[in-house]
């Protein structure tokens, strides 16, 4: 295939606002874990697929496939959809509280 780039487990992204790795970002419709540090308007290596642990709200429980949304205000994952974007689905179950702060999520590849 003489348009084959690669295959996109990976890729560079812009960094939008300052990360470090194992970060969420999320620019436009992508979003992944950041491989590294960047400041915002660096480029940086972003895993779109694969099990993360994220933060979490921590108030929030989930169970093993529920729905996971990237709240870009507060940089977490929660399960409410509204003004959020879908990043994947929970893994785990995990109980809410102030201890529960992370959840494990397997990414949905972004689209």
């Amino acid at each position: 295939m003489k348009n084959y780039v690669q295959p996109g487990n990976t890729i560079t992204l812009t960094a939008p606002y300052a990360v470090v790795s194992g970060d969420g970002l999320l620019v436009g419709s992508i979003f992944g874990i950041a491989a590294g540090a960047a400041a915002s308007g660096e480029p940086v290596e972003t895993a779109l697929v694969g099990v993360f642990d994220l933060k979490k709200v921590a108030s929030q429980a989930w169970a093993a496939g529920d729905k996971v949304y990237w709240d870009n205000t507060n940089k977490e994952a929660t399960k409410t959809a509204t003004a959020n974007t879908l990043i994947g689905v929970a893994t785990e179950a995990v109980a809410g509280g102030a201890g529960d702060v992370i959840g494990r999520i397997r990414l949905n590849g972004s689209f």
